[in-house]
């Protein structure tokens, strides 16, 4: 089937003003928290790591890209491993974020075949996308072809009996309670088997 020309949830969620990009990690600011979250001085940390103290310097304040062995070297000073160097910390770590939407207050978007309620949509920079979603959908033949985007998707179904149509499986039925989890960019399609539109909560991931 050919690409619908109905929008994604996360086109959606951009035209709905919700922040989805996540930003770029900065490698010398990342060493400098790592360092001073010790309680190091430059020259402390220089030491540790067994780096001159100028080149630490230039690091932290992107005058220079590190080597992958003087990378090893800082990581092992600050008892990390390398990947780590590039994982950001939990924001939720550093300050608790909150957002409460209440039943039936989120932002709409109606499609041909979903009504889609966006939730958390005060949250900027969110890592995930959850929506509560009626299936308008109760025949395969109401799409246009296969729904794709960037990411994985978990669905959980409140209400009702689905039809979870994907590109390289066979159809699965899903009552209350029921629940699956897919790679986004496969092609997939659901459709509400009740008489009435069946509901679901979709998470999708913007990583």
């Amino acid at each position: 089937m050919s690409t619908p020309e109905q929008p994604s949830i996360l086109r959606i969620a951009r035209e709905a003003g919700i922040e989805t990009a996540v930003e770029p990690l900065n490698l010398g600011s990342r060493v400098r928290e790592l360092r001073k979250a010790k309680g190091w001085t430059l020259e402390q940390a220089a030491t540790q790591a067994g780096l001159a103290r100028s080149t630490l310097s230039k690091i932290e304040n992107g005058q220079m890209s590190p080597t992958y062995e003087a990378l090893k070297k800082l990581a092992e000073g600050l008892a990390i491993s390398v990947p780590q160097l590039f994982t950001p910390p939990s924001k939720a770590q550093v300050n608790g974020r909150l957002a409460v939407t209440q039943s039936g207050q989120g932002q709409a978007h109606a499609t041909a075949t979903y009504e889609h309620e966006l939730l958390a949509g005060s949250l900027r920079g969110k890592q995930m996308l959850p929506y509560r979603a009626t299936i308008r959908a109760h025949d395969i033949a109401e799409f246009d072809g296969w729904v794709r985007h960037d990411g994985e998707e978990f669905l959980y179904v409140l209400t009702g009996v689905i039809r979870l149509y994907t590109e390289f499986y066979a159809p699965v039925d899903l009552r209350r309670g029921d629940s699956a989890y897919y790679d986004a960019s496969m092609g997939h399609n659901v459709i509400s088997l009740s008489e009435d539109d069946a509901t679901i909560l979709w998470v999708t991931s913007l990583a």
